[in-house]
């Protein structure tokens, strides 16, 4: 039987570091896909639910400053995907966390 072990031959083999970006359960294409249009119709709905006492004040109809809050909302993320996407021809994990945390005021930065 031979004998592999590269230590007791007198050979150390050396070990490449491998940068692994983030990813998540089913990173896959479809995922990221599905992924994305969830966040979007969540941005929707978080931009337009937050305006409902608005428009009440000044006067707009309710249903018209909800879909004007929640299409804004979703313009944002879709320029901030675009031109991540622009950048090199992919968008990586943290481009698509990015876009979303500009609409969320409120998440930690």
């Amino acid at each position: 039987m031979a004998n592999n072990n590269p230590v007791k031959k007198g050979r150390i083999m050396a070990k490449a570091h491998i940068e692994i970006e983030p990813t998540q359960v089913g990173s896959g294409a479809i995922a990221s896909i599905n992924n994305i249009f969830m966040r979007i119709v969540a941005v929707f709905a978080a931009s337009g639910l937050s305006v409902i006492g608005a428009g009440a004040v000044v006067g707009i109809e309710t249903y018209k400053a909800v879909i004007l809050a929640g299409t804004l909302g979703v313009a944002t993320v879709v320029e901030k995907l675009a031109r991540g996407f622009l950048d090199d021809g992919k968008l990586t994990i943290d481009e698509i966390n990015n876009a979303f945390s500009a609409v969320d005021k409120k998440a930690a930065k």
